[in-house]
């Protein structure tokens, strides 16, 4: 079998004790063998982000373990990890031990606070203006995330984020409502036909209203487990990753020099614009990670996904927090680009 090659073939005949679910439902009994009928939502899904979605609290690794161990089958048959799930397949999983919490309770308040950040939505795609300080999604000892919190509060089976924002970086995050539109936004990223647009006040005033950061991008964990990124040009890994960037406004923040940049990234490196920023002299403010001499008093990261520019889309934007505005004088207000 090739690589993304789909299994397709009519899946076995099950019993009456082992009907298979729809893949839809959240599996209740993980201490059994499992049997989920694929729907329209996952056709033509990669296998093991099919299983990641639905054995969350599993580590990757089990997961292509069980396929390689044949616990996993598609059809009755063995499979790949690459392989692709086609409608009406009947994915088996065998009993699994699973890190197990409760659901995570969602405040009305909450709830109420991200439904009103929604800034575009349509059948296929709701565009939220994402608050800094909540991750995309839950992990690493978070409860949950953006998408675990509005697939509670609309009640919806099918979301899942197009793309992620780090998260202390407030603005425009995808999220997709059908399995279509993912599909037709992913590509888009893929062939970068959608330009990113982010607004950041950063150390110092450059010389150059315009230019293009070119640094490659390396990615690497610290002894703590913590991840980084840097620029580094000799490692095999790197990354060749680019940011075109515009000064908007200078002005002063506590006495030092600070600048509203506007940046746009070529490529989706993690901390792509926070690490050529960085790497230039002009750090985004409230950054602990590159940043962490910082004398502004600034104690957020000012960086805000501000605009996409998305094919067969008017333009979405979201304007900057007022955390950010409270920083900048009138006169750079005024010229806050449209």
């Amino acid at each position: 079998m090739t690589k993304d090659e789909p299994i397709h073939e009519a899946p076995a005949i099950f019993n009456s004790k082992t009907r298979p679910q729809s893949a839809d439902d959240e599996i209740s009994n993980f201490g059994k063998v499992n049997y989920l009928e694929v729907t329209r939502h996952q056709h033509d899904q990669r296998l093991d982000n099919f299983l990641l979605n639905r054995l969350k609290g599993l580590p990757k690794p089990h997961i292509y373990k069980m396929i390689r161990s044949d616990e996993i089958r598609v059809n009755n048959k063995r499979c790949k990890a690459h392989d692709r799930v086609q409608r009406e397949d009947v994915v088996r999983i065998a009993p699994v031990v699973l890190a197990t919490r409760e659901k995570p309770i969602i405040s009305t308040e909450f709830a109420k606070s991200l439904l009103a950040r929604v800034v575009y939505e349509d059948e296929g795609l709701i565009v939220l203006n994402k608050p800094s300080g909540i991750a995309v999604h839950g992990g690493s000892g978070l409860d949950f995330g953006v998408i675990e919190a509005m697939r509670e509060v609309t009640g919806k089976k099918y979301l899942e984020l197009v793309h992620r924002i780090d998260k202390d970086t407030s603005g425009l995050l995808m999220i997709s409502k059908k399995r279509s539109a993912l599909k037709v936004l992913q590509q888009h990223l893929v062939d970068k036909t959608i330009q990113k647009h982010y607004l950041c006040i950063a150390k110092g005033q450059p010389a150059l209203n315009e230019q293009r950061i070119d640094a490659p991008l390396l990615r690497y964990t610290l002894a703590s487990g913590e991840r980084r990124v840097k620029v580094d040009a000799q490692d095999p890994q790197t990354k060749e990753s680019q940011t075109d960037i515009v000064v908007h406004g200078r002005f002063t923040i506590a006495e030092q020099p600070v600048s509203l940049i506007e940046a746009k990234p070529l490529t989706g490196r993690t901390h792509q614009i926070r690490v050529h920023l960085a790497h230039i002299g002009h750090a985004i403010l409230g950054d602990n990670k590159y940043h962490v001499h910082d004398k502004s008093g600034v104690h957020r990261l000012c960086l805000h996904a501000w605009r996409l520019d998305i094919p067969g889309y008017d333009t979405i934007t979201a304007p900057l927090p007022d955390e950010m505005l409270d920083w900048m004088p009138e006169e750079i207000k005024s010229q806050l680009p449209k």
